[in-house]
Parts: C-alpha cells; structure tokens; sequence
C-alpha cells in the first residue's frame, strides 16, 4: 500500500510502475553481465528464482514384445522340435565317428579274443606253451592270405580263429579272376610254411624237440591245406589250373573220413562239397563273365601249378627230416 500527497489510499500510478519496468529491465541486462551482482540485485523479487528449467526426460524407447521373463521371442512348436532333432542327429553323428575311430581297435581286439580262446582249447590237447606257438603259426598262415589280397586291392579283415578249425578271414573276394585266387590261396601255405620251416630249423640248430616239434605241426597244417578241393588252399590253386581237380582232392576227403574219422574233418568234407557243387554247377551252364573269370593262360597255369607242387614236396621232405613219434594220451 503506498499513500500519496493527496491523502487517498490508491496504488502506484502509472508512470510509477512504468520506472520500475524500466529498472527491472536495467537489472536483468546487468544480471547477464555481473551474475553475482545479479543475484543480490534480484534478491528482493520473491518471484524470481535462478533454478534452472529441468530439461524434459526423453521418451522410453520401445522394447520388443517378449514372451518370457528374459525378453527372448518364444519359437514356434515346429522350430523347437525341429532344433531338438537336429541336435539328437548331431550327437548321433559324433558318435558314429568316435565308433569308426575305434573300430579297428575292435576288430583288433576280436581277433586277440578269438586266438586266446584258441590257445585255451588246444592246450588242453598240447600244453600253453605248445598251443600258443601253434596259433602263432596260424596267424602267420592267414596273414599271407591277407598280405595278397591287399596286393589285389581287396580290403580283408584281420584273422578271426576258430577253435580246431583254423582261422577265417573276410573279404568281399578273392580276386577278379581265378589267377589272383590262385595267388591268395596259395600265399597262406607259402608263409605258413616259411615260419613252420624256421621253427623247425631253429628246433634242430638248438637241439629242441619242442620246436622241431612245433615246427613239424605246422608244416602238417599246410600241406592238409594243399588238398586240391574249395574251400581249402590248393582247391583256390587248382580254379586256374584244373578246376576237374576238385573232385580228387574232395574224394581224397571222403577217405580221410573213413581212416581218421574226426568231426572237424567231416565239416570240412562237408563245406568242400557243397562248394564243389555249387561251382560246377555254374561251370556246366557258364556266363560270359564266369568263363573269362577262368580264363587264365598257360604260362600262368604252368607257374601256379609249379609253386603247388613244389610247395608239397617242400612240405614232405621237411617233415620226413624232423619227424618225431609222439604218442598223445
């Protein structure tokens, strides 16, 4: 309330308010040049305040739908079962590869099992000692059959033995011809006989009868082996030479039946029979390629046939040197 001359109670006339625009205008512009001057100079305005505007906080930005508490989109029924076989056929898949990685280790182990098995049923006739040498001739027979097949570009397994029946090997054949038959079946005895021989010999250098022994039952086994008649050795020789063969070496067969009768010779008789049968029944009606698969030359056929006789008389004159009388109880 402001009292004028004039005694009446009326507010600040108009050029009063008027100067104090003007001042307040004044004091601003020095505001902006002398700040703390400003503040005192404002400090009597109750409705002025040097508290600055806070600015506007800028606007959420827009979060993906989620539909889970971790804000991952949920797949669909399709795609979770689809993601759930992909990686039950990626864990097949390792695990197939771990299985062929291990595989020979297994075929290996096979065969380890087989020959231990072997060596427990012969030692029952032999002795350990004796009938773990014997399987070792085995073995050293059957990875000639193996050696030459490779040769041929055929993939062979290891050898599997069979208790008082030898030793088996698999192959998907046994060449394209009869000639590489002939080969395979005729490297078995040829390496077989090698070792048998050098056990012997080393048997009479070292005065052992064990090893001449040892060494004289190997040769047997090989030339047993010789017999002109599938599936033996010297029935694979005869398919290049004279497959009419055959049919001496599996009545060579039906008299060991009769002198030494034995099971494990009448199996063999019998497997001998069957496969004479099967193969001559398709040489009496041949196919163009099971007549070039006997086609061999006569040179090839002189050479197999000199290697089998050869290897027999070999094998006789060997075992006549060492034989030893044995009576097995």
């Amino acid at each position: 309330m402001y009292a004028g001359a004039g005694g009446d109670a009326r507010g600040p006339s108009r050029s009063t308010r008027i100067l104090r625009r003007k001042r307040l205008a004044v004091d601003v512009r020095r505001a902006g040049r002398a700040p703390c001057d400003t503040v005192e100079s404002m400090s009597g305005f109750s409705n002025w305040t040097l508290d600055p505007t806070p600015p506007s906080a800028p606007p959420a930005a827009a979060l993906p739908a989620a539909d889970d508490a971790f804000g991952k989109p949920k797949r669909s029924w399709l795609r979770r079962k689809l993601g759930a076989a992909g990686a039950a056929i990626a864990a097949l898949v390792a695990k197939l590869k771990a299985l062929l990685l291990v595989l020979p280790k297994i075929k290996l182990l096979a065969t380890a099992a087989t020959a231990i098995v072997s060596v427990a049923a012969y030692s029952l006739i032999w002795g350990w000692a004796f009938a773990a040498g014997f399987v070792v001739l085995i073995f050293v027979h059957e990875m000639g059959h193996v050696i030459a097949l490779r040769r041929e570009g055929i993939k062979a397994s290891p050898p599997m033995f069979i208790p008082f029946m030898g030793a088996v090997i698999a192959a998907r054949s046994l060449g394209d011809n009869a000639l590489a038959e002939a080969r395979v079946g005729l490297a078995g005895p040829l390496l077989g006989s090698a070792a048998a021989g050098g056990v012997a010999l080393a048997g009479a250098l070292a005065h052992s009868p064990f090893l001449e022994a040892l060494g004289y039952v190997g040769m047997l086994i090989n030339l047993f082996n010789m017999l002109p008649v599938v599936p033996l050795d010297g029935g694979r020789a005869m398919a290049a030479m004279t497959p009419w063969m055959w049919f001496l070496g599996f009545g060579a067969l039906v008299v060991l039946d009769f002198l030494a009768p034995n099971p494990v010779l009448l199996i063999i008789t019998l497997l001998a029979g069957y496969e004479l049968w099967r193969r001559w029944e398709q040489r009496r009606a041949p196919t163009a390629a099971q007549t070039a698969y006997y086609r061999v030359s006569p040179r090839a056929r002189l050479a197999v046939g000199l290697v089998y006789v050869g290897l027999i008389v070999l094998l006789a004159v060997g075992m006549h040197a060492i034989y030893l009388h044995r009576a097995i109880p």
